[in-house]
């Protein structure tokens, strides 16, 4: 890297919007470098309810902008990648005297149709749960829901399949690279890049600087900018819980709190319910992030609330956490402080510019990098139009719809993969489902077995065009198979991963 041009733009930050941000940019003609310091979407961008959703709760702090920007995006979003990224149906449960009245939900329902273009989602409906199946899981209690639609993503996915397009068409996307001085030389950004632990430092430099580190934005500007003092973002921890199948209806619930919050119940990973999110402040290093033992009894209380059999911690058999980097509007409460981002241009004394990007959500990212592109332009000049509204991610070029149909294709191309297996992974590459499996005949042909449905086949796949570089890669973010494999069937992936690194990035 030492010696070449400088960049357009350098990115620091490998979650959604750094790698949606670099994604755009080199997509319309500007030079782009990408660092991120540990595995892509390892902090917060993996630790969401991972919906894509409008965020019908926001409607009552006013947030009536980023409603109808989530909830236009839904569907643009869902054509990009409808492999990782699909229709859900979501039941309301009501009943009388609960924390908000009928019409007001049936108000932000009717909001919730109209504001946002929806063309294939179906529209809200009202569900007698004494008939209706989705009933059956609950209390008696609830005699009514509303039932309306959302989507859900692989938010990991998501985030490599934007680091992955960007180097297709020509970034420089830099894993396991921690960025240790940014310093102004001029025109120029000179950015200190450290690969690994310990590992060597180079430099490169860039005519734009793009800050988009997630709950250590702060922190870049305060160690790596040098700037004294700051404080723009509200951390906000949300933790989850993944326990055994609670129900086995498509459709996720929405739980409505006494306290006024809200909590999910989704079906997860075929075998699994996903039960989340909490909001409170967190105020310590979001790489030590942890589920708190009083989150896990809220979780645990607030769904048994609804659910006629109780949750108990004896149920769970996985929790993840996140750390939301807030933009800090004084809200008083966690859960009122904006999810909506912000973007700050500094560029003094027409010195390198900067751009730090504050907040945001998985829904909004692809608006999020437009508007970053606008004020890119603003800053350095204008290449390209907005192209990523009619695009498709990696193994996303198939229809909206048309799942079903890639997995008849992949099973009747490839007679040896079970219905769940392919499934699987039609689900996590679509299209390119077939390169993993490549000429194989057999099972056997895909390799050593790891357990559930991983072979070797996958694992070098991910080796070679996801950057995964550990056990921990592979099980939790590119797949969620550590939910499916033994103790022994992981540690001896985590064995082999040294080795097939080696081989594979030779």
């Amino acid at each position: 890297m030492a010696g070449q041009e400088p960049f357009d733009i350098f990115v620091i930050g490998g979650g959604i919007n750094g790698c949606g941000i670099a994604r755009d940019a080199v997509g319309r003609g500007y030079s782009v470098g990408l660092a991120e310091m540990n595995d892509f979407a390892s902090g917060t961008s993996s630790g969401a309810t991972k919906l894509i959703h409008g965020g019908l709760r926001y409607l009552e702090h006013y947030e009536f902008r980023l409603v109808r920007e989530s909830l236009m995006e839904r569907e643009v979003l869902w054509a990009m990648a409808p492999h990782i990224i699909w229709p859900m149906r979501f039941v309301l449960p009501f009943h009388k005297g609960g924390i908000r009245p009928a019409w007001l939900i049936r108000l932000g329902l009717f909001l919730y149709d109209h504001i946002g273009g929806r063309k294939l989602l179906p529209a809200t409906k009202t569900l007698d749960m004494r008939r209706d199946p989705a009933g059956k899981p609950l209390k008696p209690l609830f005699t009514k829901a509303f039932e309306y639609s959302d989507g859900w993503v692989d938010d990991a996915r998501l985030v490599v399949l934007n680091a992955r397009d960007a180097a297709n068409r020509g970034a420089e996307i830099l894993s396991r690279s921690r960025v240790i001085s940014a310093r102004r030389e001029g025109k120029l950004w000179a950015v200190d890049i450290q690969e690994g632990k310990g590992g060597p430092v180079r430099r490169v430099t860039a005519r734009m600087l793009i800050n988009a580190a997630g709950p250590w934005v702060d922190r870049v500007l305060s160690n790596a900018v040098g700037k004294n003092q700051v404080h723009n973002v509200r951390l906000v921890q949300g933790s989850h819980i993944v326990i055994r199948q609670k129900f086995n209806d498509p459709r996720a619930y929405f739980f409505q709190n006494p306290d006024g919050r809200i909590i999910f119940a989704i079906p997860y990973e075929r075998d699994f319910t996903l039960i989340g999110t909490t909001d409170q402040d967190f105020t310590g290093d979001p790489k030590d992030i942890r589920i708190t033992d009083a989150e896990t009894d809220y979780l645990c209380k607030a769904a048994s609330e609804y659910f006629a059999e109780p949750v108990r911690r004896e149920d769970i058999v996985w929790s993840y956490s996140g750390v939301r980097p807030l933009f800090d509007d004084g809200a008083s409460k966690a859960q009122e402080a904006t999810r909506d981002y912000v973007l700050k241009v500094e560029a003094e004394d027409g010195a390198a510019p900067l751009l730090n990007v504050f907040g945001g959500k998985l829904t909004t990212y692809r608006r999020l990098a437009e508007h970053a592109l606008e004020k890119i332009g603003e800053a350095i000049g204008n290449k390209g139009a907005p192209w990523t509204g009619r695009s498709t991610l990696p193994g996303g070029d198939f229809a909206p719809t048309g799942y079903e149909a890639e997995v008849a294709a992949l099973k009747n191309r490839y007679g040896f993969l079970s219905d769940r297996h392919a499934r699987r992974l039609v689900r996590l590459y679509g299209t390119l489902a077939r390169k993993i499996v490549g000429d194989a005949q057999t099972i056997e042909a895909l390799g050593r077995h790891y357990g559930a449905d991983l072979y070797e086949a996958e694992v070098r796949y991910l080796i070679e065009d996801e950057w995964a570089r550990t056990a921990e890669d592979i099980l939790w973010r590119r797949t969620k198979l550590g939910l499916n494999l033994s103790g022994t069937e992981a540690s001896a992936l985590a064995e082999d991963m040294q080795d097939l690194t080696a081989r594979c990035v030779a």
